[in-house]
């Protein structure tokens, strides 16, 4: 550490940020899963997180609300190159679904495909969740980055090993809460419905922005009663009739229990941040706007236990969406880690 000097540029080393922790002395471990089987309108968010550590190297160390922030050990899991390749291949097989059922197709024609493309992505989950409680046994934070959303499943059920009780903080344009969406069982628009109904220990579901979801979601929002979800419709008329963002945080703080997981898909943003993320839609959230969420999460009383961030896709025109999601992706680092560092200093 006496030869690293947060204010030089980042130099490309493996690690996200081009911060020179290993993972045995980190705190924080980032779990890559370049994973988008089941998208359902645009491919490409499998090469997210590649395009995220490139454009981390050039995101600044030193952050306002948090002192001396690089001191945050961050250490990055090696990816298993197994991965990309399982991908395109039930990428291809997944997407032979979708334009059949697309095509006016009846799903039990595609039965054995799909047995095939969930047990894969099972087996994913599986993956996912091994890395996670390695290092969580470990007395680490972990923080996953996708791929499409659902591949945080498994450092969800890793966190409910560890905690009897945790909630989640979901910000997303869309609800999550599909049924094996197009006949996936873990579909990228299925995650909040699996972790719901596969980890006993989740108390509490807020949501945040969302603004596309079907009735069959809606019916689930309102009557499940661990369920809060704050809809950019009701956020931007809160607003408009005068009630400003910080109270809106502290009430969406105020619904969460002791120990909080955020789950993060990109697209909770609004679409000009990133706008060659899966699916995309009008409306969403300020940059500022989640930084100032997650900076009231971080100052209260709860506690982050992990966190995912999804559904990056980079652009073929430029790293846009790469480098607004390497900022989310130090802040989600940086605030999670937070207290300790507040009280490392005081």
């Amino acid at each position: 550490m006496t030869k690293f000097n947060p204010n030089d540029p980042g130099m490309a080393n493996g690690n996200y940020f081009a911060l020179p922790y290993n993972t045995q002395e980190s705190e924080i471990i980032l779990v890559t899963a370049p994973w988008d089987v089941t998208t359902s309108y645009r491919p490409g968010t499998n090469t997210g997180p590649e395009a995220i550590m490139d454009a981390s190297l050039q995101v600044d160390l030193f952050d306002v609300n948090v002192p001396e922030a690089w001191n945050v050990k961050i250490g990055t899991d090696p990816v298993d190159p197994a991965i990309k390749k399982i991908n395109k291949k039930f990428r291809k097989l997944a997407q032979e679904v979708i334009t059949h059922l697309e095509e006016g197709g009846d799903i039990s024609e595609k039965e054995d495909i799909l047995k095939e493309i969930n047990l894969a992505s099972g087996q994913l989950n599986s993956h996912v969740k091994d890395r996670a409680s390695t290092y969580i046994g470990q007395g680490k934070l972990v923080g996953v980055l996708g791929g499409d959303h659902s591949v945080p499943l498994g450092n969800m059920k890793a966190i409910g090993e560890k905690f009897d009780d945790f909630g989640i903080l979901h910000i997303d344009a869309h609800a999550d809460l599909r049924i094996a969406y197009e006949g996936f069982t873990y579909s990228h628009a299925s995650i909040i419905y699996n972790a719901l109904n596969e980890i006993p220990q989740i108390s509490q579901l807020t949501q945040v922005g969302i603004r596309d979801f079907c009735e069959q979601e809606q019916d689930i929002i309102n009557n499940d009663p661990r369920i809060r979800c704050y809809t950019d419709i009701e956020l931007r008329n809160n607003a408009y009739e005068g009630k400003n963002w910080k109270k809106q945080c502290e009430e969406i703080v105020a619904t969460l229990p002791p120990n909080v997981y955020i789950t993060f898909d990109i697209d909770g943003l609004s679409p000009d941040l990133c706008p060659n993320t899966g699916t995309p839609v009008p409306g969403g959230l300020s940059f500022r706007e989640i930084d100032y969420l997650l900076w009231m999460l971080a100052n209260s009383s709860k506690k982050i236990v992990g966190f995912d961030l999804c559904e990056v896709a980079p652009g073929k025109e430029n790293d846009w969406d790469a480098n607004v999601g390497a900022r989310v992706l130090y802040k989600l680092c940086i605030y999670s880690n937070f207290n300790k560092l507040k009280s490392n200093i005081l």
